[in-house]
Order: structure tokens, then C-alpha cells, then sequence
């Protein structure tokens, strides 16, 4: 039974969890971690929806096998496929998923032209279309599915001449005109967000939901007595790919240390 010292599972459909996994490490050092990465079965945003909610319920109790005491769903993806569901079935349990950032990008740029750059599959869920139904008066939100993006992160290509290609594509706007928020709305894209720039330039601002789930995920952790009690600890972080790639891991250790 998960107690004050097991770790918090983090799921992905891929590495692309890692830019959340960081932000909680940064705001809660002292908790152990263990991240796990369905590489295996990676894109998820380009399935379909009863797919991705088998593998997210499969991949789920994986990590409760391992006596996690709380979950982070750090994929936009699975979130709007499955995190519902799992809550009804684990109402107990510290369940957390992410959403793209479009409430702080409506917040911070009020009345501005915001793009929301996600799977196809995210942009098709009924949860991202409520989403943007609830902000639609407060700005231009235009969203963009980037089918084959989050695969130049699966493979640590994440600056090179065909990614630049493929962004240019993507991300054409007419001289002069630039948006006024981006919104990463799947966790593999801010590992190109370097890349990202070049294109746009440095007038946009920039959102992704790392701190929001990560602060949220401490909350409810907390909230349910399960934070760790030693807070001067240094925590451990573990990483997992349902490929059992050792490339695949090396990559995870890169890009969190990126």
C-alpha cells in the first residue's frame, strides 16, 4: 500500500512527459519519481480513441503495480481520452492530467490571436473542443494539429533541417503578422521550442501546462497526507519505456538534463 515514501508515477505516451516530470522535480525535490515512457505504441495523437484508452488504462495500472501513491497523465492525448474514466474508477487515488494552457494564454493576452499547436487527436476530443468553446469570446483562438511533430522528439531530433522544414510549414503566417500566444499543447513540444522560435520570432508568448499539472499534483498529494515528510531530502527519479530501449532511455536522461 502506497505511503508517504513511495513515489509519484508519471505516464506518457512517449519522452514528451519529461518537461512536465521536471517541473514537478524542481517544486517538489524531496519525492522520488518514476516515469514511464509507452514508446512502444508511440504517436498516441494519431489513434484511435478506444486504443488510446486501453493503453492508458494498461499503462496506468502498470505503474500502480508499483505502488505509486499518485499519477500524472502528461500526455494532452490520454488525458481527454482517459483520465475521466480513471478517477470514476479510482476516486481515492491522486489522478492528474493536463490540459493545453489556454486559460493562461487568454489570460495574458486578452482579445489576442492565440495559436494552439496539438495532436490531431487532442484537437478532435470533445474535452479540447469544451475547452475552447469556454475561452472563444476572449480571443482568436486558432488550433493547429501537428500531426508527425511529436516524433522528431521520440527520435532526439530536435533541431535539425527537416524539423525546420516541417515548422516552416506549419507555422507560415504573412510578413509582419505574428501571433500573440502560442500554446504547446502537447508535452513533446517544448523540447522544440528553440526550434519553434526561429520561425515565429521572439514577439509571441509562449504556454505549456508543466507548472499548472505539477503544482496540482502536489496539491493533491498532499491534500491526501501522502507528501513525503523528510522535505530535505534529495529524491529519486526512474525512467521506463515499454520498448526496453537503452537509446530510449538515454534520450529520457537527456532531455531531462536538457
Amino acid at each position: 500500500m502506497a505511503d508517504k515514501n513511495s513515489p509519484i508515477g508519471f505516464f506518457d505516451s512517449g519522452v514528451g512527459g519529461i518537461s512536465v516530470l521536471k517541473e514537478a522535480v524542481r517544486i517538489m525535490p524531496y519525492e522520488d519519481f518514476i516515469f514511464f515512457g509507452d514508446s512502444k505504441n508511440a504517436p498516441y495523437g494519431t489513434k484511435p480513441r478506444e486504443e488510446i484508452r486501453a493503453l492508458t488504462f494498461k499503462n496506468v495500472e502498470f505503474l500502480m503495480d508499483m505502488g505509486i501513491k499518485g499519477i500524472v497523465i502528461a500526455c494532452n492525448t490520454a488525458t481527454s481520452a482517459a483520465v475521466k474514466d480513471l478517477r470514476i474508477m479510482y476516486p481515492d487515488f491522486p489522478i492528474v492530467g493536463i490540459e493545453p494552457a489556454i486559460k493562461p494564454a487568454v489570460t495574458e493576452c486578452p482579445g489576442g490571436n492565440i495559436l494552439v499547436m496539438a495532436t490531431p487527436m487532442t484537437i478532435k476530443q470533445e474535452k479540447f473542443q469544451l475547452l475552447l468553446d469556454k475561452f472563444k469570446e476572449e480571443a482568436d483562438i486558432v488550433p493547429m494539429a501537428c500531426p508527425g511533430l511529436m516524433e522528431f522528439v521520440e527520435r532526439g531530433e530536435l533541431d535539425s533541417e527537416e524539423l525546420n522544414k516541417y515548422l516552416e510549414q506549419v507555422l507560415f503566417m504573412p510578413d509582419n503578422e505574428c501571433y500573440d500566444g502560442i500554446v504547446l499543447g502537447c508535452t513533446h513540444y517544448p523540447f522544440v521550442l528553440d526550434a519553434i522560435k526561429r520561425i515565429v520570432g521572439d514577439k509571441s508568448k509562449f504556454f505549456d501546462g508543466a507548472y499548472g499539472t505539477s503544482a496540482e499534483i502536489k496539491r493533491r498529494i498532499e491534500a491526501a497526507g501522502l507528501d513525503q515528510a523528510d522535505k530535505d531530502r534529495k529524491g529519486s527519479i526512474s525512467f521506463i519505456s515499454s520498448d526496453n530501449r537503452a537509446d530510449r532511455i538515454d534520450l529520457m536522461n537527456m532531455l531531462y538534463k536538457r
